[in-house]
């Protein structure tokens, strides 16, 4: 039996505290502009639920480089605002002065010193136990196409040429697996270290950046790659964070196949739909007889897609492959979802159908070889 030690895991529901550490590197001459601009980002982040404190720290040594900490109540409240409209809007004075940014994000696992926690932190607990992580960064892209473009842009995304793996001494492109549901497009990367500078390495290969080009007129949002303001708008609209990921430590097997499930939310249910999808799964990764070997939860809002590496076809155990096994997950999932108008499925038909109209087709799916 999998014990939890043999886990790999993260997540974002583990109900910890959230720290979130934002790397800044400064234009020449910006920092007065740059502290106008904190200010008022300063005071829109003090209203937004969840948010407890943040401070702002120059660099001794360099001072273009800046630090932005910042402590939530959980991971959940901090994503539900950073990957929101108001948040897009209101970053946006600081590319004007901002050359380069990096952002982190950590559970807070234990606290030292004699300094008193404010009263409304008396019940918010540490995360207390680590997990064991693979090195491995997860994220995913989606956007959307003209309807009637479909086929033109799969062949596209099943055609290109793939850049070269490994990006610098530590940083690797592990895998890429891209699906579609309908006009939707939604592309999962794995990457073995730095997943921004893999991104941005990606960005730079020729190939790459003649599919996007090829691509372009396609989209439904439109952008120019070629103008920073609109790629980054685009990128950050698209961008879809794993909230959560668990798997076993089982040998690689040829049995096992990718799959793709997309669950579109009710206005305002992305994340309790997530939660719900990631708690199955949890779970179920503890029994020897669990198909599934694999599973990434991404959400954005009220976009949600769940990646499956899954032994055998979805339809053996379609309850477990839609993440409803067991008590009335059925009917809280038909809750959350905005296209359950079907009723809630019950049946093993029911929940297969529903699994059928969940799939996404795989366009491609990409892994670099393990090196010797």
């Amino acid at each position: 039996m999998t014990t939890l030690s043999e886990r790999i895991s993260q997540s974002a529901f583990d109900g910890s505290r959230l720290r979130v550490v934002l790397l800044l590197d400064l234009y020449d001459g910006a920092q007065n502009q740059f502290l106008e601009v904190y200010e008022r980002l300063r005071n829109q982040v003090a209203s937004v639920p969840g948010h407890i404190s943040d401070e702002l720290c120059q660099s001794i040594e360099n001072p273009s480089q800046w630090l932005i900490t910042s402590e939530w109540e959980s991971a959940p409240r901090f994503l539900a605002w950073v990957n929101s409209e108001d948040h897009v809007a209101s970053v946006q004075p600081l590319h004007g002065c901002v050359r380069d940014t990096r952002s982190l994000r950590f559970s807070v696992m234990r606290v030292t010193g004699t300094t008193p926690a404010p009263e409304r932190l008396a019940s918010l607990a540490p995360a207390t136990v680590p997990r064991r992580g693979d090195g491995i960064v997860r994220h995913a892209l989606t956007f959307t196409v003209k309807p009637g473009s479909e086929a033109v842009v799969a062949e596209l995304l099943a055609g290109y040429t793939s850049p070269q793996a490994q990006v610098d001494e530590k940083t690797r492109l592990h895998r890429t697996s891209v699906f579609m549901h309908g006009n939707r497009v939604v592309r999962a990367v794995e990457v073995e270290g730095d997943l921004l500078v893999a991104l941005r390495h990606v960005a730079g290969q020729p190939q790459v950046r003649a599919l996007e080009e090829a691509i372009n007129p396609y989209l439904e949002q439109d952008r120019d790659l070629t103008d920073p303001a609109s790629a980054r708008l685009f990128f950050t609209r698209a961008a879809v964070p794993a909230v959560h990921h668990v798997a076993t430590r089982g040998p690689e097997s040829d049995a096992i196949r990718r799959h793709a499930l997309f669950y579109p939310a009710k206005d305002g249910c992305g994340m309790a739909l997530a939660r719900l999808l990631a708690g199955q799964d949890e779970a179920a990764v503890d029994d020897p007889e669990n198909p599934i070997e694999a599973s990434t939860v991404f959400q954005r809002d009220d976009f949600v897609v769940r990646l499956l590496d899954m032994r055998g076809p979805l339809a053996a155990r379609p309850a477990l492959a839609l993440g409803v096994e067991g008590g009335n997950k059925a009917a809280v999932l038909a809750r959350l979802l905005d296209s359950a108008k079907d009723g809630v499925p019950t049946t093993d038909v029911e929940i297969s159908q529903f699994l059928a109209r969940s799939e996404m087709r795989l366009i491609t799916d990409r892994r670099t070889p393990v090196q010797a």
